[in-house]
């Protein structure tokens, strides 16, 4: 528990901007008038009665987990001091909320049309890749959509919420849906094609994801600043904790092994890490982890997955184009989708925007490092200039 030895109109401030509330929010949730929360305005160095102070620790303590960790941090700057451990925060295993985004994508070419034509409009990407958006119908996610983009490939996004007890029990259930949800986009994209379509559709077998990419939002937890950089880098790779010989039965690689990982302190030596504001994250070959601070300055979730969105989009698109090649094809694309189209994606998604935060540059720079997706579009690129001049 976090501990204020002396509370003055500063700290009550910090209190204040940590709960992201105005001064009537503030004073209400405090039982307060919104005169004394003015007053602390004019006198930050005016110290706060026993009454009042014992009034703010309740407040800080009905705070979010989020909410205490950002007090403590900001309180240490405030004094010039290392923000305090203390045992319900140690580098340990401990209870969390995650939100996991899952990204499914399909290659489908012509056959995306008509799904194309009966989708909602939405805004392009960062990507500027045009593309509509279809409901879908999952069994168990909060919410399930299929963004159907113009250039030919259908990427399925899952949003699911959890409350855990251990970061094992993520890793767990991760890879166990793992085997289920590809087979499900297939059903669903052939059902789905079928109802469009005068024929008789596609097999589900070949519109089955050849991968899943997730992407973690952890949003409250108890750890302490050291504690949360290794839970976040094992969000991102989470297959240290389970044993995967057998992909039909996961387990986890035994007990001990997530508080050994907290212990020393762990990082997967691939990782990137980037920060949004006073938020961090941490990206790998495998996924993303991010948990955003409570501050009108860090990143959102969602320009994460805008742009895991268009880059999970292209790189279907491109890995078709490579296989292809492979296969002993010459590449060939639709004039509009050609290399030209590539060259542009690949220019919007590797170039600064003059209002691009300096938090967002660092993310979208780490997501396409670690999924080496530029050098898959000038590969494509490449190919298809060779063979469509």
């Amino acid at each position: 528990m976090i501990a204020v030895d002396r509370w003055t109109g500063e700290e009550a401030l910090l209190l204040r901007s940590v709960m992201r509330a105005s001064v009537r929010e503030f004073a209400g949730r405090l039982g307060i008038s919104p005169r004394t929360v003015s007053n602390w305005q004019r006198n930050k160095t005016s110290v706060c009665r026993p009454q009042m102070a014992q009034i703010l620790d309740t407040a800080l303590l009905q705070c979010t987990p989020a909410e205490q960790e950002a007090f403590s941090l900001r309180l240490a700057a405030l004094r010039g001091a290392s923000a305090p451990l203390n045992a319900e925060s140690a580098a340990r295993p401990a209870p969390c909320t995650v939100v996991s985004h899952k990204f499914l994508p399909v290659y489908l070419g012509e056959r995306s049309a008509p799904l194309y034509d009966v989708g909602s409009p939405s805004e392009a990407g960062p990507g500027g890749l045009e593309q509509r958006v279809l409901p879908a119908d999952h069994h168990s996610a909060h919410s399930a959509t299929a963004h159907i983009y113009a250039c030919g490939v259908a990427v399925v996004h899952l949003e699911e919420h959890h409350r855990l007890e251990s970061l094992t029990e993520l890793a767990l259930w991760r890879y166990r849906t793992y085997l289920k949800d590809p087979g499900w986009v297939g059903e669903w994209m052939a059902h789905l094609l079928a109802r469009h379509k005068d024929d008789k559709g596609q097999p589900a077998q070949s519109l089955i994801p050849q991968y899943v990419l997730s992407a973690y939002e952890l949003r409250t937890h108890s750890w302490s600043s050291a504690g949360l950089d290794t839970a976040l880098q094992l969000l991102a790779t989470p297959s240290v904790l389970v044993n995967r010989q057998n992909p039909a039965d996961v387990v986890p690689l035994g007990p001990g092994v997530e508080e050994a990982k907290f212990h020393d302190g762990w990082a997967h030596p691939e990782a990137v890490t980037f920060d949004g504001g006073v938020s961090r994250g941490v990206v790998g070959w495998s996924g993303v982890a991010y948990h955003p601070q409570l501050n009108e300055r860090a990143l959102t979730m969602s320009q994460i997955v805008a742009l895991e969105l268009d880059v999970q989009a292209l790189w279907a698109l491109s890995s078709h184009i490579l296989h292809m090649i492979e296969d002993g094809q010459d590449p060939v694309m639709p004039s509009a989708y050609g290399w030209r189209f590539l060259r542009s994606a690949y220019f919007r998604l590797t170039t600064a925007r003059p209002t691009e935060t300096a938090q967002h540059r660092v993310m979208r720079e780490a997501i396409l490092a670690t999924s080496e997706l530029p050098d898959r579009l000038r590969a494509a690129q490449d190919a298809l200039r060779d063979s469509n001049p």
